[in-house]
């Protein structure tokens, strides 16, 4: 029999033997400090998680995971071309962790209105692309029906561009590309979307592929390159090795030379910025394991002081020091785990409220999204718990030394 574990589980269910309550005060304090530091673990790792994850959804929504285009395109919006043929599109579509490949080509251009001008980018789409993250963050009109082998002369804009410009779904506005002599297209505003995301949103025009390949006289094989998704982000770094050495010195018949970047080689400050978030995530479990273990050694010295007396009666019985400290760890620990069922309750309440109804609102403009964000695995939500478990007993450890130095003599006088 484990006599630490047996006499700590009376103790606990006990605490009324003696006609009150066993150092209420600390107990409550104790397992409040431990829930409060808990739940603000949890609803703080969930609300990182889920601010990292909205963003890389938002920005893969305008690039997807990967791209394939030429070497020469330093910079992500260069409008310089690569063949792509359809034996191309097949091969990567092939590629195991490839779930989805579409082709895109680009266009640097201006937009004017009689009131207004604004510089953008034109993007290309055919048939194949998935334009399910816009029909997501669509807020007026609807998506037209992009094709590969005519002009449809319709132009999807986000609500930043069309409240600059004074546009709303229906107008047509004239777009302006600078070459040798200026060349003019004017488009019809089918839809309008809205992502908060003003890096993007105040710069791609999304319209068909024909159009945008006309304007830069390419042959439909020519486009800027193919955006590939994958089916777990997860796997990012390994797909984009692979991908990186399946095309490393591969030139297509113009001569150019294909190039395999991810999202964060193209975005690097932006995911820069998300990974300083990380550092938000230790300062917090820091301060809150802290305060936990606080309020836990605060409740578990009160405890071995009230419980001197029956300390001195275990010494005098034959139990060593090390049996009586194992014993109080134990009662610790029943008051942790007590304390850490109820910040569990509260900190997935939370959760649960705010992944349903979103409660908690953001300024779109300077957080790129109109809620909070939670996203929570059970993984982290384990390792939250069994660290805080873990950590909280080692606290412990150092204050249990102060049952070796009492005497069984003078502590079964003490009152």
């Amino acid at each position: 029999m484990n006599l630490p574990l047996f006499i700590a589980r009376r103790i606990y269910r006990n605490a009324n033997a003696e006609g009150k309550q066993m150092s209420r005060p600390a107990v409550l304090i104790a397992m409040t400090g431990v829930a409060i530091g808990l739940a603000v673990m949890i609803v703080s790792v969930a609300v990182i998680i889920g601010f990292k994850q909205e963003m890389r959804e938002k920005i893969a929504g305008f690039g997807s995971h990967l791209q394939l285009s030429n070497l020469q395109a330093v910079q992500a919006y260069d409008a310089l071309a690569v063949s792509v043929t359809d034996s191309l599109m097949d091969f990567l579509r092939a590629y195991p962790e490839v779930e989805h490949a579409q082709r895109y080509s680009l266009k640097a251009g201006m937009m004017k209105t009689d009131e207004a001008f604004l510089g953008m980018m034109l993007k290309g789409v055919g048939t194949e692309y998935d334009l399910e993250f816009f029909r997501k963050h669509l807020v007026e009109g609807e998506i037209p029906a992009f094709s590969d082998s005519a002009a449809t002369q319709k132009v999807l804009l986000s609500k930043s561009v069309a409240d600059k410009m004074k546009l709303k779904v229906g107008d047509k506005v004239d777009t302006y590309y600078l070459e040798e002599k200026v060349r003019i297209r004017r488009l019809q505003v089918a839809g309008i979307y809205q992502t908060h995301l003003a890096e993007y949103d105040n710069l791609f025009l999304l319209t068909d592929i024909y159009t945008v390949n006309r304007l830069n006289n390419w042959p439909r094989e020519l486009v800027s390159g193919v955006e590939l998704r994958l089916r777990s982000y997860e796997h990012l770094p390994e797909a984009t090795l692979e991908l990186a050495d399946t095309f490393a010195g591969a030139y297509d018949e113009y001569g150019n030379r294909y190039c395999v970047r991810n999202l964060e080689q193209l975005h690097p400050q932006i995911f820069a910025w998300l990974d300083v978030l990380d550092v938000n995530i230790w300062v917090i479990l820091v301060l809150m394991i802290g305060v936990a273990g606080f309020t836990i050694v605060s409740g578990l010295l009160i405890i071995i002081i009230e419980r001197t007396a029956m300390i001195g009666v275990l010494k005098s019985l034959g139990a060593n020091n090390t049996t009586i400290r194992r014993l109080f760890l134990w009662f610790a620990v029943f008051l942790i785990g007590r304390g850490m069922c109820w910040g569990n309750v509260v900190a997935l309440a939370l959760y649960f409220v705010q992944k349903t109804y979103g409660v908690f609102k953001l300024d779109p403009e300077h957080y790129y999204m109109e809620t909070v964000p939670v996203a929570l695995d059970a993984g982290v939500f384990l390792l939250v718990n069994v660290g805080t478990l873990l950590i909280s007993v080692l606290i412990l450890l150092g204050p249990s030394y102060l049952i070796t130095r009492i005497h069984p003599a003078n502590s079964m006088r003490y009152e």
